[in-house]
């Protein structure tokens, strides 16, 4: 016993190389997360399931979704922010993230423009204003005289803290002078399930969450919240053109990984995501979700995050928009 014990702590040894080899190979030399921050349900956690399949294939390796809600997405951008910048651990991150939470939580301990390295675009994502069928309204005019005529005005829920729809639902606010009380979830999928039993029954909420139950009577969605009517729903009005002057709020999805991995890895990543954009069958499923390709390069989807950034800081300083 004693000497294959000595004999085995001999030989350990002579294996490490190969282990290190192996754990340093080419990428990716195992599975890749792509890490969600937020609750499954919400359009970045289909957007994350509808990429995986693709880059699998490629890339030889499984592509694990893993979601990781909490503090309006910050848990989950900080764990990739703390990752090991090999490509293994990547993030599907959102405007929430990227544009609103480091107004919303100064306190982050990194500056997002700088801890994460960009891959790509991958969708832009609408915004919806959506009631409850019991409300009776049917129109952005509709629910304002609503709002306005309840004692204390009314409760609005989201997809959390610091998301685009908080900021929708706080931009809306502003503009029409209502009195709104914001209830954060943790994440579009748990904030659809209290809207569909009447729990809450106004919510601002990402296009692609709320579109089957509109689809299906159960929900109702007044307004998209971007400029513009989105493409293949264009009976869905704008809140800009029921009457609310200088209003509009877009979402997007993108990829990311920890700063300080390779171009070369994000390069390869960003062929990879705008070859599957244009794919048929990805492109129709996008369309029944409402959503559509925006893909931009490592180089390009950094300068699109800074000027969102940058548009976006005043007017949640305005709002008074806070983690608390």
């Amino acid at each position: 016993m004693i000497q294959r014990r000595s004999l085995a702590a001999l030989a350990a040894p002579l294996f490490l190389p190969t282990i290190a080899r192996a754990q340093d190979g080419p990428w990716p030399n195992r599975p890749v997360t792509l890490l969600v921050p937020w609750a499954p349900g919400g359009s970045n956690d289909v957007v994350a399931r509808l990429m995986a399949p693709g880059l699998a294939e490629t890339f030889g390796r499984p592509f694990v979704v893993e979601n990781r809600p909490g503090g309006g997405g910050s848990l989950g951008m900080t764990q990739v922010v703390r990752a090991r910048p090999d490509g293994h651990t990547l993030l599907i991150s959102s405007a929430s993230n990227h544009v609103i939470n480091p107004f919303v939580i100064p306190d982050q301990g990194y500056d997002v423009r700088d801890a994460l390295a960009p891959i790509s675009m991958l969708v832009d994502v609408p915004n919806a204003l959506v009631v409850h069928p019991s409300l009776n309204v049917t129109d952005v005019q509709g629910l304002i005289a609503l709002i306005k005529a309840t004692p204390g005005g009314m409760a609005f829920g989201s997809s959390g803290v610091g998301s685009t729809n908080h900021l929708a639902g706080e931009l809306f606010r502003l503009r029409t002078g209502v009195e709104l009380t914001h209830i954060p979830y943790r994440g579009g999928g748990p904030a659809l399930a209290d809207m569909l039993s009447g729990t809450i029954k106004l919510s601002f909420q990402n296009l692609p969450t709320v579109l089957p139950a509109h689809l299906e009577g159960r929900l109702r969605i007044i307004a998209v919240c971007g400029d513009t009517r989105v493409s293949i729903r264009p009976e869905l009005p704008t809140v800009q053109e029921q009457g609310v002057p200088d209003y509009a709020v877009r979402s997007w999805t993108g990829l990311f990984a920890p700063a300080g991995t390779s171009a070369e890895i994000r390069d390869r990543i960003a062929d990879t995501t705008k070859r599957l954009l244009v794919d048929a069958s990805l492109k129709t499923r996008l369309d029944a979700l409402a959503s559509e390709a925006l893909w931009l390069n490592p180089s390009d989807t950094d300068a699109f995050v800074r000027r969102e950034y940058d548009r976006w800081g005043p007017v949640l300083r305005q709002a008074g928009v806070t983690a608390g």
